[in-house]
């Protein structure tokens, strides 16, 4: 579906306000540490050990954010098409701040951050859960809708037109892109190998210690690291798992969906096996990989693997795909459109009336 150009301008609007509030909140970080490396050890090791003046705020999944919203945002403006991904940033967006509403409120955060900065963080919170049920009904309410008596985009079901007239149509209606045939099996792999992933060290989490503390990662606890800002991580990895099944699948039967919310899946992919590597390096686990525990060896190949995956899936999935009416048509050398694949219809008439 194409969006208007006032829904178009709307969703970058949109998108705009959510990369300007969160900017503001790691340019406050930024400007907090002495050393910009500071901000980059916080958000890869979880430890602040740079000289803040003020508690830090942000993690790297918020710079991740950012990025999909100015991504985004740009989408909005040069595509028509970019209705998915309006929805695939909402949901994100949806699905990271919800959590906040009871993790600020809780009554172990006022230890680490002043009732003035929580009220602030509140606020924001509020405001862009507000945005991304902007984007969402940007995205359904904007839809382009047929004008009156205008043909219908060519398939191999629609009746002939005159190709003049099919040159114009597709020069302004646009069809959205799906993954090509060998982007989505590749999608499909990739997204399903890092939801089981995921998935299983969740499991492995949960039966550790036979399970007690473990619904601290879904709610955040006084004992849990938390910036301000930072998601539970077993939400985190919930709501990651969930996207990466949904994009996968829809990648395999090539929808259209499953580009942008299986970029949005990469980017997160990549956030977390970039600052898993890092720890990796940091530790000196990579050189001596192979006299690691059998599960430290597993979790250090995970890390690898979720780095590699959303890698190939950024690359894979930024390409242009293929139209949904790409190729149905091929013009003739009489000026007739003609259905390939052996389409239904009457052929052209030998006259053609007046308008045909």
């Amino acid at each position: 579906m194409t969006l208007t150009r006032r829904a178009r301008i709307t969703g970058a609007v949109l998108c705009a306000a959510l990369a300007l509030v969160l900017g503001v909140w790691i340019v406050r970080d930024l400007t907090s540490v002495d050393n910009p490396l500071d901000l980059l050890r916080l958000w890869t090791t979880g430890n602040d050990r740079g000289n803040a003046a003020v508690p830090l705020t942000t993690t790297l999944d918020d710079l991740v954010l950012f990025l999909v919203y100015v991504t985004v945002g740009v989408a909005a403006l040069r595509s028509p098409v970019a209705a998915a991904a309006l929805v695939a940033a909402g949901v994100i967006t949806l699905a990271v701040r919800l959590p906040r509403l009871w993790v600020l409120s809780s009554s172990w955060m006022g230890l680490r951050a002043s009732d003035e900065l929580r009220t602030r963080a509140l606020y924001f919170t509020f405001a862009a859960i507000a945005l991304g049920v902007g984007l969402l009904i940007t995205a359904v309410a904007g839809r382009r809708r047929a004008r009156p008596g205008a043909s219908a985009p060519y398939t191999a079901y629609t009746a002939y037109t005159a190709y003049d007239a099919y040159a114009a149509q597709a020069a302004h209606e646009r069809t959205p892109t799906r993954p090509t045939r060998g982007v989505s099996v590749l999608a499909f792999v990739l997204l399903s190998a890092a939801a089981g992933v995921l998935a299983a060290w969740e499991v492995r989490t949960a039966t550790r210690n036979r399970g007690r503390g473990y619904p601290d990662r879904f709610t955040g606890s006084e004992s849990m690291p938390l910036p301000l800002l930072g998601t539970p991580p077993g939400w985190l990895t919930a709501v990651i798992v969930v996207l990466a099944l949904v994009a996968a699948f829809g990648a395999l039967f090539h929808a259209v969906y499953s580009r942008p919310l299986g970029l949005v899946v990469a980017a997160f992919l990549l956030g977390a096996g970039g600052r898993g590597v890092d720890t990796a390096i940091r530790n000196e686990l990579l050189p001596g990989l192979g006299d690691l525990p059998t599960w430290d060896q597993l979790l250090v190949l995970s890390w690898l693997f979720e780095l590699t995956a959303g890698a190939v899936l950024v690359l894979a999935l930024a390409r242009r795909g293929e139209s949904a009416a790409q190729g149905a048509v091929r013009p003739s050398g009489y000026g007739y459109g003609y259905p390939q694949g052996g389409g239904t219809g009457p052929p052209p008439p030998s006259s053609p009336p007046p308008g045909w």
